[in-house]
């Protein structure tokens, strides 16, 4: 543990103040602040109707019991909303881990708070880290990309905003998409485990290098024959995306504390290229009219302000957008439109241009050297409204150190080339790198190589070819799992033979297997059959169906999987379950799919339940269906052995309330019947209905117990482990954190 009087580093204090970043009057708060441990902060998630209801059970029953807390003779003050969040729905508190241990009013805070942590209905965020999907503004129809999201925290905000016409208890398909990627392929895999937590037909995660995200394509489109136009494909375009670039960190000292010791500013100087790179690419993939946050954890202009000069510089469409007036009780600082980037460990600012610099340098340094001219401000700093970007100190709102910028294209003149004309001849900017380059065998590559050899490669360091793109290339049609696949022509097959991934299959609309479940599931004839995909190999008997809306379902069909490193796309929604002794095995609803299958399923088939059943449910694994009482027992009992919806309707029992219906997956054997959720997921229901957990997990510490698995080996009954599919990991409630590059 670093002591208080051990946190300083004299090169970081010399850099920032030649940078000029704060009023010299406020370098020491500024400084104090960086010193002091950083608030717990978190957010509601989940639809509006959850957040609001777990959002007044902290007001109304959280706040009061935390009010006037005295521990060991001081005043500890309760959580506070953050002023400038949307709808008071984030959080903060600054209590001591010895507090939140032995305080019993506390003690009791935490546990709610880890318990809805670990289903998804809060995220423990650090508050700056929010900031950038609000700038966004993420509508359901918009077309979305987090290019650097692990480990997070920001893509489920744009997913909650993808979301926000979904209701307490039903997800929506929204008509949109998002496309979370991350260039390292275990924090694409955290991406994975987190959006279970939010499960969205229109969500994707792919394993990219961010700098070259390649050109994606949608379903050819036909113009009018006569005028001689031919079918041309489509690029992907997207509304909004996200540039939450890797950093050197530096605002977060005051929760990674070993960059005290560490800190040194040719990390930021090595990352400057990566950082504009990716923004570059991002403008590539921009629609005419959509916008475009950069933003990092960062206070060094050389990460932050130098980018954007550089990208647009690059890129005079584009513009800085003035954001000041949003979101206005955010105390932010102006960015800055000069500065002095060192060129040395010894904080060596003494060179004002890069000209300068460069002429210190012999051949062999100045091709070793890292840094470049958009190292320094350029010459039209003031032209480029650097004073638009806004940079978020500690000391103002007791915050992190952050960075936010807003881009978008500026309005087009008459007269002006078409921004699709230009994206034509940019298409090719995009190389791949040595490593994933992939021997291609097709037919007349070297008439198209011949034929895109002269365009320019800015994009990228590595001089490798730009994955060409064929139209007379055969790919995988919607697929039967009981049938051979077809194929026409669209797609490149251009794979990468190093992704591994199962692939990605399209069942027909008929599919007998599926057409079976459908009927055991009593799904109404509306169910979308045509996007539903599964992920067996070739062969192999289908285990589960995943579920997309049209434009997942387009981007998988038009383009290989393997080249876009595919990681996962739409949601698991539907399993087969293994049945007990003398029956077949059949389907059911996932927990976490039950939002989304919901608006499906034939009214008529919801069961009804009263308070008690819940309780019972909640604190026996395999009660007997004899052991409830009327109506439940009977409607159990008539009900025959496989996959139950249950409803709790709204309302009031003695010690507890349902704000909105409750629905439950649950799982009918021979004589007992089981609640299909995980069992964190059971804990925090029975904390936010009954104030205490009272699962048979808590008293068992997590085990099911001698009892539960002789009463299913006496009936033959086996049910499905409800924590096995989707157990999530263990939650504390340190924050995820931000895109810190690693050093």
């Amino acid at each position: 543990m670093l002591e208080k009087s051990d946190m300083k580093n004299e090169r970081f204090s010399s850099y920032y103040k030649a940078q000029h970043i704060i009023p010299e009057e406020e370098w020491d708060q500024f400084m104090e602040a960086l010193r002091r441990p950083l608030p717990t902060t978190f957010r509601i998630a989940g639809s509006r109707e959850i957040a609001h209801a777990l959002n007044d059970a902290i007001k109304k029953t959280y706040v009061p019991l935390l009010s006037d807390v005295v521990f060991e003779g001081e005043v500890v003050p309760p959580p506070s909303r953050i002023p400038w969040y949307p709808e008071d729905l984030a959080w903060q508190f600054n209590v001591s881990k010895k507090v939140l241990r032995k305080q019993q009013a506390f003690k009791k805070f935490h546990s709610f708070l880890v318990h809805e942590t670990e289903v998804g209905n809060i995220s423990r965020q650090e508050a700056v880290s929010m900031l950038p999907p609000l700038f966004l503004d993420v509508q359901p129809h918009h077309k979305v990309v987090d290019m650097c999201a692990a480990p997070g925290s920001k893509t489920a905000q744009l997913l909650e905003a993808l979301h926000s016409q979904d209701t307490a208890t039903a997800t929506s398909i929204p008509p949109g998409l998002l496309i979370a990627n991350d260039s390292d392929s275990r924090r694409a895999h955290l991406l994975i485990h987190q959006s279970a937590r939010l499960p969205s037909p229109a969500f994707m995660v792919t394993n990219l290098d961010a700098s070259i995200f390649p050109v994606l394509r949608l379903p050819v489109t036909t113009a009018d024959p006569r005028r001689g136009v031919k079918k041309s494909p489509n690029q992907l375009l997207f509304d909004r995306i996200l540039c939450d670039v890797p950093c050197s960190g530096d605002g977060t000292l005051r929760k990674n504390i070993g960059i005290w010791k560490r800190w040194q500013p040719m990390d930021g100087n090595g990352l400057h290229s990566l950082q504009t790179r990716i923004l570059q690419r991002a403008m590539r993939m921009l629609e005419p009219d959509g916008r475009i946050v950069y933003s990092t954890c960062s206070l060094n202009p050389v990460e932050n302000e130098a980018v954007i000069a550089a990208a647009l510089n690059s890129n005079p469409d584009f513009q800085l957008i003035d954001v000041s007036a949003q979101l206005p009780e955010l105390i932010r600082r102006p960015g800055i439109s000069s500065w002095a980037p060192t060129v040395n460990r010894t904080i060596n600012t003494t060179f004002d241009t890069w000209a300068a610099y460069d002429e210190t340098l012999s051949e062999e340094q100045r091709a070793d050297s890292k840094i470049s001219e958009t190292h320094w401000p350029p010459a039209n700093a003031e032209s480029l409204k650097l004073q638009h970007c806004m940079r978020i100190y500690p000391h103002l709102q007791d915050t992190g150190g952050f960075f936010v910028a807003v881009l978008e294209r500026k309005p087009r003149k008459s007269g002006h080339a078409s921004v699709a004309a230009k994206r034509d001849a940019e298409e090719a900017d995009i190389a791949v790198p040595e490593a994933k380059k992939v021997k291609l065998d097709l037919t007349g590559l070297a008439e198209l190589q011949q034929s895109t050899s002269s365009l320019p490669t800015p994009m990228s360091e590595d001089d490798s070819s730009h994955p060409l793109v064929s139209d007379t290339i055969e790919v995988d049609a919607p697929a039967s799992s009981d049938a051979k696949k077809d194929t026409f022509k669209g797609k490149a097959k251009l794979s990468d033979p190093s992704f591994k991934e199962m692939p990605y299959t399209f069942l027909e609309h008929n599919d007998s297997t599926l057409i079976s479940c459908i009927d055991q599931l009593h799904l109404t004839a509306n169910f979308p059959l045509s996007n539903v995909l599964v992920r067996n190999p070739a062969g192999d008997a289908v285990r589960s169906f995943y579920l997309t809306n049209d434009l997942v379902k387009a981007v998988i069909l038009n383009n290989d999987y393997t080249r876009m490193r595919l990681m996962t796309s739409g949601t698991k929604v539907i399993t087969k379950q293994e049945a007990g002794r003398g029956l077949e095995a059949q389907f059911r609803v996932l927990g976490e799919g039950l939002p989304v299958v919901l608006p499906y399923i034939d009214p008529s088939v919801i069961m009804d339940a009263e308070f008690a059943t819940l309780r019972t449910l909640l604190i026996t694994y395999y009660p007997l269906c004899a052991s409830f009482s009327d109506p439940f027992r009977t409607a159990i009992e008539n009900r025959s052995p496989g996959s139950h919806i249950v409803r709790f309707p709204a309302g009031q029992s003695n010690d507890s309330t349902l704000s909105h219906d409750l629905l439950l997956p649950l799982w009918k054997s021979n004589v007992s019947v089981t609640l299909m959720i995980d069992k964190k997921a059971k804990s925090a229901l029975s904390l936010r209905l009954f104030g205490e957990d009272i699962t048979t997990a808590a008293r068992n510490g997590g085990k099911k117990g001698p009892q539960a698995s002789q009463l299913a080996q006496n009936t033959g009954d086996v049910a499905p482990d409800e924590g096995a599919e989707n157990e999530a990991e263990d939650v504390n409630l340190e924050d995820e954190g931000d895109d810190v590059a690693e050093q």
